[in-house]
């Protein structure tokens, strides 16, 4: 059979994504931090966008134009050059007199009161670290050139809970020290302030605490090396047993180990709290409810009327004009197709909460025991839209309503089979084991099974794997870990 070259016409559909298509998802899955980030950024790259700025007095605003905008009324003046009529006939020098407004020698300070000076300092300074607390403390305290040198490179290993995650054969190979060394030097760095910094293991953490108070010996510190595995089953009449002390004495010695500080690190934030900013507000007016988008931070955009004129009066010719005309039309373009966009997402965003809001009425008006199950495809199919741009919207995104703040995705959840032949939200059910859990008697607590058997009497037929996954993602320990002496 012989090889040849053929031409063979081929009909196919292919999704081409344009380049507004890919903005329009972009925008969309960002929340109201990332997009007001994503806007600064365009409005920097952007010449042709600019902010619409809030003013009073439009007589004021007026008065304020720039020198290169032009009213409807006037003619626009091409950009031809280096030096334009514009930059020869404008009085620059009583333009910027007129803006100096702040005086040019320093203003006379003021005395401050404590108040204000106390305010200052708490407002300015940054706090203090874990990492930056024991290397002050090493170097103030009794350790030598070579031991600060380790002690540096033990601070160095911790991670944010205060404990060492680098093994003593990393530390050795970058030190250049014996094990023995950088083990005296880690028992120095572990009692020093917070105590416990420096330590491997949760009980090595609280022993370096014990051992600070001077309590070695004493029934806390045989307790936490000797039964620790009764004390983590909550045996106290065990321990009492085996150390031949009153049952009163091991739950004060119990009591004083919980006081301790399982942390080093508490008291020494490593980053700021990062509160969560909702993307849309839903209001109960009277017996209805009123969604409204947060808007705030969020400039608004325009194309700048001076690169509109200078486009509408180039003369197209090739050459410079040219070049300069081709740059406006392609950051006009990406200008317009970043303000359809935005408005595109605000759009869709309020849509999808008008859908959770009908879907989950109930839920807004009595709770969460009212909260029903809900899937993508439910909000998808009511918009009018793919379940993937559904997903998009509700991604990183926080709704506040009059019960909370709740992220877009709470609302979906799958639905448990009732007695009745109907569903609950998984979320519901959430709940509802929280509250039995934390009503159970502290002697007895319910297991799995028992748990189940409380939901089927509430009518919600679940099964007893479902209940520990539930139980697990809630962080809820088992019936033996919770039960008390």
């Amino acid at each position: 059979m012989a090889i040849e070259l053929r031409q063979q016409l081929k009909l196919t559909q292919q999704l081409v994504m344009t380049p507004q298509l890919q903005m329009a998802i972009r925008l969309l899955q960002l929340n109201r931090l990332e997009l007001a980030e994503q806007i600064a950024q365009e409005l920097v790259e952007n010449p042709v966008l600019e902010e619409v700025s809030e003013r009073a007095n439009p007589e004021e605003a007026a008065g304020e134009r720039s020198p290169f905008e032009t009213t409807n009324s006037e003619k626009a003046t091409p950009v031809s050059g280096e030096g334009t009529e514009a930059f020869q006939d404008f009085d620059w020098q009583q333009y910027f007199e007129s803006y100096n407004i702040e005086p040019s020698h320093p203003r006379i300070s003021t005395p401050l009161d404590d108040e204000t000076r106390e305010f200052l300092q708490n407002s300015i300074t940054r706090p203090e670290t874990l990492a930056e607390h024991l290397l002050w403390q090493v170097r103030m305290g009794d350790f030598s050139d070579e031991e600060r040198k380790i002690a540096a490179f033990i601070i160095g290993n911790l991670n944010e809970d205060g404990y060492l995650d680098a093994t003593d054969e990393e530390l050795c190979a970058t030190c250049q020290a014996p094990v023995e060394a950088v083990e005296a030097v880690r028992r120095k760095v572990r009692l020093l302030d917070p105590p416990g910094a420096g330590s491997r293991t949760l009980e090595e953490c609280l022993l370096a605490q014990l051992e600070q108070a001077e309590l070695e010996g004493e029934l806390p510190w045989i307790i936490l090396t000797e039964y620790a595995d009764l004390l983590e089953k909550k045996n106290f009449r065990q321990i009492a047993k085996k150390t031949r002390r009153p049952v009163s004495d091991v739950m004060r010695a119990v009591e004083f180990i919980k006081s301790l500080e399982p942390t080093p690190s508490r008291a020494f934030p490593e980053a700021e709290t990062q509160y969560v900013v909702p993307d849309i507000y839903v209001y109960k007016v009277g017996e209805e409810y009123v969604i409204s988008l947060n808007e705030d931070g969020l400039p608004k955009l325009r194309v700048n009327s001076y690169y509109k004129q200078a486009l509408a009066g180039g003369n197209g010719s090739s050459g410079g004009n040219g070049a300069a005309k081709e740059y406006i039309q392609e950051k006009m373009r990406s200008a317009v197709w970043l303000i359809k966009s935005i408005h595109q997402r605000q759009r869709t965003i309020y849509k999808v909460m008008e859908t959770i809001l009908k879907v989950q009425r109930e839920f807004f008006d009595y709770g969460i025991e009212y909260l029903r199950p809900m899937v993508l495809r439910d909000v998808a199919q009511a918009i009018g839209m793919h379940e993937s741009t559904v997903s998009r919207v509700t991604s990183n995104k926080y709704v506040h309503t009059p019960r909370g703040i709740f992220a877009l995705k709470f609302f979906f959840n799958s639905g448990i089979s009732t007695t009745s032949g109907g569903a609950v939200a998984s979320e519901s059910v959430k709940d509802k084991i929280r509250q039995l859990v934390g009503s159970e008697p502290p002697q007895s607590p319910y297991t799995d099974l028992q748990i189940v058997e409380l939901l089927r009497r509430q009518g919600i037929d679940i099964s007893r794997r479902t209940v520990t996954k539930y139980r697990e993602s809630m962080g809820i320990d088992s019936s033996s870990r919770r039960k008390q002496a």
